[in-house]
This record gives C-alpha cells, structure tokens and sequence, in this order.
C-alpha cells in the first residue's frame, strides 16, 4: 500500500469523521439512476438479484468465519435477535463498488450478566494522533493508513451468547435451532471490546508495546527502527521510519 496523505485532525472532542467535517461522498446522478433501491424489507432484498447477492456473501462470510455453532435451543436462553443492514457502498468518483449487506444483532436484547459484561473499548485521543502524525512529517516518514474488513468478526467472544438464524437463511433441516457464537457480530454490546481485545493481543506478541499514555498507540522498536501504529475501532494509521 502506498503512503496516504493525512490531513490534521481539527476537532478536539472526538475523532474528526467525514460526516463530522462536512465531508459528502460524491454521488453521479448517472449512476444512482441504475441502482436497486435500499431494501424495505427483507423479503424484497431477496427479491433482488444484487442484495441478495450480497446478503448470500454475507451468510458465506460468517460460515466460513465459524462464527456459530447451530445447537437445540437450551432451555431459558436469551436469544439475541438480528437483521439485515443494507448500503450501497461507493468509489470516490461515486460510481458503485458493491451492494453491501450486513447481519447485525439488536444489543439491546441482550441482558447484562448474561449476554455480556463488559464493554468498555479504549479510542485513541485526538491529541494522540497529532502528535503521531507531527512527528511523522517533521522527520518525513511514510504514512498508512488502513481499515480491517470485518473487523468485529474476528474478535472472540468470553460469553456464551445465542442469537437466532439470519432471516432468509434458516437451516430448513434445523429450524428450531439457535446460533451460539464463537466470534463476536456487529450489533453486540461487547463487540467493540472482543475485537480490540484481540488485535492489541496480536500487536503485542509480534513485539509491540502499548504506550502507557494511550493504549491505543502501539509502538516497535528494532535496532534503529521505529513504527507507530493509532487504533480507532478498525481504522488504522501506521507510520514508521523506513518502508
């Protein structure tokens, strides 16, 4: 990946987002005109060829993850349940990238003490990452930056939490059965945390550490080397003294 120029963050309550400065996506009329509409229902994204396409990718998405195990559903379980979020996902020049077709569950199903405990997940502070990409110009480094794909789904879960099938997607053979998750899902209120959880875990036993200021900056040093990396929930700005 080549070096991404970063522009400074202004804003000093919180992460400067795109939707926080203004910032639109831009849309060509030309290409909006040919798209299928967002889904009303789930029935009707079914009814699409594209979504339900892209609801399919999911579903082979989290299979192939082993997100869940389909078990009987256990006697007074909570039973997180779901639905589908659909977006149309675009390039810079705004013609279309794909259909985008995401199973997220309703946390606020879930009950404290028994779906999830804590939830808690640190976020770099803006002054952080001034600081960082400073330092970075001032000695003229490579700059990165990075998103992870599906970030939450790597993140493993301590609980034990059942959620129901994605609708449109119920094994026809066990459709009494339940799904009890062995990665964490969007939607979940500790999902945040289990994938934080789990990328700081990896970072820190390929040698990085955590900085005792903010424990989302992560720091590697090698000899005379030196890496910086800023974690926001799956956004990710890696820069370091050489390529």
């Amino acid at each position: 990946m080549g070096a991404v120029p970063i522009p400074p963050v202004a804003n000093t309550h919180g992460m400067a987002t795109r939707g926080k400065i203004g910032y639109r996506q831009p849309r060509l009329a030309l290409h909006v005109a040919a798209l299928s509409p967002l889904p009303r229902s789930c029935r009707d994204a079914l009814a699409d060829p594209h979504w339900r396409q892209a609801m399919e990718d999911e579903f082979a998405a989290l299979t192939d993850n082993h997100t869940w195990d389909l078990i009987p559903r256990p006697p007074q379980a909570n039973v997180v349940t779901g639905k589908w979020i659909f977006k149309h996902k675009f390039h810079a020049d705004g013609s279309l990238d794909r259909y985008k077709a995401r199973w997220v569950l309703r946390g606020f199903t879930q009950r404290p003490g028994v779906d999830y405990d804590e939830t808690f997940s640190p976020v770099v502070k803006p002054a952080t990452v001034r600081t960082v990409l400073t330092l970075a110009h001032s000695r003229d480094w490579p700059i990165h930056q990075l998103d992870v794909k599906n970030a939450f789904l790597h993140g493993i879960l301590s609980e034990t939490v059942y959620c129901s099938q994605p609708t449109g997607f119920v094994d026809p053979a066990l459709p009494g059965h339940v799904c009890r998750l062995n990665k964490s899902l969007y939607g979940l209120k500790q999902a945040p945390r289990a994938w934080h959880t789990r990328f700081a875990s990896h970072l820190l036993s390929l040698g990085f550490t955590e900085a005792k200021s903010d424990t989302s900056l992560f720091i590697y040093h090698h000899g005379t080397e030196t890496a910086y990396l800023l974690l926001y929930v799956d956004d990710i700005v890696l820069t370091a003294s050489s390529q």
